[in-house]
């Protein structure tokens, strides 16, 4: 019998005792669980013989990924969708359906090419596209007006300035809750993926590149570290190290930070009319280092089907229906989840309720892909070790030279790839 953490209702309360039913697992990060939940409603509208149920999964990616790890164990049916990573689909291959064989290669062509090359192994579609992600700095207009700033920073020495001025002065007027700046700093894959815009901005390697080479211990890595860890305590909370996506949107959202590194997510709660800085923000590229380039870490989801479902057919089609033009429209609109079909970034509704859609639309196209591609299906303990590493020098248990030649000897253990310097 299938298990789910949250059932929408009890198939015999509504009368269908004998009805086919499906499980979707869905996170909760932000407006997911009910942009989710309401999706569902309008496909059993559509398919009234059909039963759907959610399962909730923990909004760290680790405790997800640990859930269906658990479930494919078993092989169980427990789960027939699945929110599947962007980083996943290589190590998941032997657990997922090819998509292809369900209805997606119609459809295909109408997502980003990159996402669904990235979800395709060995010619199978082991996901359909559903929401793609990139980190972007959020930042307080009316604070940086006040302050005498005419934007954003351009680098993370003037996000560091800047943020430095701004909370000296929000302190004196009062408010001591008041932080320069909030991130992701957890010991998850979350810090993976800001420490990835850190390096990758200060031209100092992206981990591991595309082709097998380990080049995070250099100079600029080592110096960029350091700047980050100089943010903790002093700009930045010292409870930083702790904080997680929702961690750093909820403080940021009650008012009590200038700047703040998040995903898109974040901004149609920021103008939610329960918002303390409800039009009082914008959004832009992160900053860069010293002569170097903005980056971005490709993030986003996709739904993926389990080998293990009782019904593969049923849960693809209801994996297709989530994705479908239509319903990432609503969820663009509604939550400010940037579609992967290409031609909702024309769509002059989603650009009216997202401008940025369309004035960082090069940033989305052009995201540092994390380095899960080479590492497959390694890449987990490839992100734990460097997420690991990354967070001690934060909390300072570890100088940051030292900390990244012990990663870098821990990366050639895992994966024996060589060393070398970023080009």
């Amino acid at each position: 019998m299938k298990k789910a953490v949250i059932a929408f209702a009890l198939v015999t309360a509504l009368g269908w005792g004998s009805a086919q039913t499906i499980t979707v697992a869905s996170g909760t990060v932000g407006q997911e669980l009910e942009l989710t939940t309401n999706a569902v409603e309008r496909y059993r509208e559509l398919n009234p013989g059909v039963d759907v149920q959610i399962a909730t999964t923990g909004d760290l990616v680790e405790d997800r990924l640990g859930y269906y790890l658990q479930v494919f164990e078993a092989q169980s049916d427990e789960i027939d969708v699945l929110q599947i990573d962007v980083i996943w689909p290589g190590d998941l291959e032997e657990h997922l359906v090819d998509l292809n064989q369900y209805g997606a290669e119609a459809v295909a062509d109408q997502h980003f090419d990159a996402i669904i090359e990235n979800n395709t192994v060995d010619g199978k579609l082991l996901g359909i596209p559903w929401f793609t992600d990139a980190g972007l700095l959020y930042y307080r207009t009316d604070l940086l007006e006040k302050y005498g700033f005419d934007g954003p920073p351009a680098t993370w020495t003037e996000l560091t300035s800047m943020a430095e001025t701004i909370q000296e002065g929000e302190r004196a007027e009062g408010n001591q809750d008041f932080w320069g700046f909030v991130w992701q700093g957890n010991a998850y894959e979350g810090l993976t993926c800001d420490a990835l815009e850190w390096l990758d901005s200060n031209n100092a390697g992206t981990i591991i590149s595309p082709d097998g080479v380990i080049t995070v211990n250099n100079d600029a890595a080592v110096a960029t570290l350091e700047l980050a860890a100089s943010w903790v305590g002093t700009i930045s909370p010292n409870g930083v190290t702790n904080f997680a996506e929702e961690d750093a949107r909820n403080m940021w959202q009650a008012g009590n930070a200038a700047f703040m590194r998040n995903w898109p997510y974040a901004y149609s709660l920021g103008n939610a009319e329960d918002s303390a800085i409800a039009g009082q923000f914008d959004v832009s590229p992160l900053p860069a280092g010293e002569g170097g380039a903005p980056a971005a870490t490709l993030g986003g989801w996709q739904l993926g089907v389990s080998k293990y479902s009782d019904d593969v057919a049923g849960a693809a089609d209801l994996a297709l229906f989530l994705a479908s033009y239509e319903e990432q429209k609503i969820r663009a609109i509604e939550g400010s989840l940037n579609p992967t079909i290409k031609a909702l970034y024309e769509d002059e509704d989603v650009l009216a309720a997202n401008p940025f859609f369309g004035s960082l639309f090069d940033v989305f196209t052009n995201a540092t892909a994390r380095p899960s591609t080479a590492t497959a299906p390694n890449y987990s303990a490839v992100s734990r070790a460097f997420y690991t590493s990354v967070h001690s020098v934060l909390t300072g248990q570890e100088d940051a030279d030292v900390a990244l030649e012990i990663l870098e000897l821990d990366l050639e253990a895992l994966t024996g790839f060589p060393t070398g310097d970023p080009q």
